[in-house]
């Protein structure tokens, strides 16, 4: 199955996607924010990343930009369920804008993850 990297600073988040990705079959590493997680994307070959939008130290934008800009193509799904004074929907319109395969809305179910990666690793 694939190699799977999650960017999360939501615990919950990651532990839910790791027991459903495994289940799944799929190698999963997690990564609580965006610099330890381009650390492990610049250690590892990923098949799919599926980042949070909102987060510390550096937020999944700047992620999705430094893994587009570097030129690797692997799909990215952006996921997002707004705080502050931002909501969700700008965050992943904004995902969208610079080219991510998928977006979706927290919370999401395990059934959504499952179609979405389906359809983008087939």
């Amino acid at each position: 199955m694939a190699n799977i990297l999650v960017i999360d600073d939501d615990e919950d988040i990651c532990d839910l996607l790791q027991i459903v990705l495994t289940a799944d079959g799929h190698q999963v590493a997690l990564a609580e924010d965006g610099e330890k997680g381009i650390e492990l994307y610049r250690k590892k070959k990923f098949d799919l990343i599926i980042t949070d939008i909102l987060m510390p130290n550096k937020d999944g934008i700047n992620v999705i930009v430094d893994i587009i800009n570097g030129g690797n193509r692997v799909p990215i799904i952006a996921i997002s369920g707004g705080r502050r004074a931002i909501s969700s929907d700008f965050n992943l319109q904004s995902a969208e804008l610079l080219g991510v395969t998928a977006t979706l809305k927290k919370p999401f179910t395990a059934s959504e993850m499952r179609r979405t990666i389906k359809k983008i690793l087939g």
